[in-house]
């Protein structure tokens, strides 16, 4: 059986396999941005308290796997609570938590790159420290870290394949199906190689693409 052919067979594997795996990437990019943009904040804060939990958390997290982490709030739910999570939520948290530290980082490298002139400008017209970071820094600053969260964006695809460890239905673990039903342990992986390729390519593509606009309106 080629791969074509395997493909066939096996699709509706393959497509909830898809559709999970874009969910889970959706949901943590959205959640993990949000908070990795308080998180950077917070570490940029004038408070020594909060940016000393923002850096703790940020570096404990760059500092151990995906895996790890997953398998922390997958098993950890049942050990603190009695009560065994889903499985896709404990994916979830995971992730978003992971994703956070990540782009706090750079949201943060971004803010700095800002110019200093900018911000005591804005002070020095009567604009709260609120405002001039919410209007005036943060959307120089996202259009200059771009690349970099399209990266982050990127990588956040392939790392939702671990999720299949704790038996999440992404696509690796619809490969681990159909590799155990048609007895082929190549040919399923080639197929779930060129879909994560597909899927992060034309992400990539879309972001190119934005940024080009972006330095059109410059």
């Amino acid at each position: 059986m080629n791969i074509i052919e395997l493909f066939v067979q096996y699709k509706s594997y393959y497509l909830l396999g898809i559709r999970i795996t874009l969910l889970l990437s959706l949901f943590s990019l959205v959640i993990g941005s949000t908070l990795g943009a308080i998180l950077s904040i917070l570490r940029l804060s004038k408070s020594k308290f909060l940016s000393f939990i923002s850096t703790a958390y940020i570096e404990i997290v760059r500092g151990t796997p995906v895996i790890v982490q997953i398998a922390l709030v997958f098993f950890g739910s049942y050990v603190v609570t009695g009560v065994q999570m889903d499985k896709f939520l404990s994916a979830l948290i995971a992730l978003s938590l992971n994703c956070a530290a990540y782009v706090a980082e750079i949201i943060r490298s971004g803010i700095q790159s800002i110019d200093k002139g900018q911000t005591e400008a804005s002070r020095s017209l009567g604009i709260s420290s609120g405002q001039t970071m919410r209007h005036i820094i943060l959307p120089q600053a996202i259009k200059n870290i771009l690349p970099a969260l399209g990266n982050e964006f990127v990588t956040l695809i392939k790392e939702t394949s671990i999720a299949s460890t704790i038996g999440v239905a992404d696509l690796m673990y619809a490969s681990k199906i159909v590799q155990s039903s048609s007895f082929q342990p190549f040919n399923p992986l080639i197929i779930v190689a060129v879909t994560y390729f597909i899927i992060t390519f034309t992400l990539s593509r879309l972001i190119g693409l934005f940024e080009r606009r972006l330095a059109q309106n410059d």
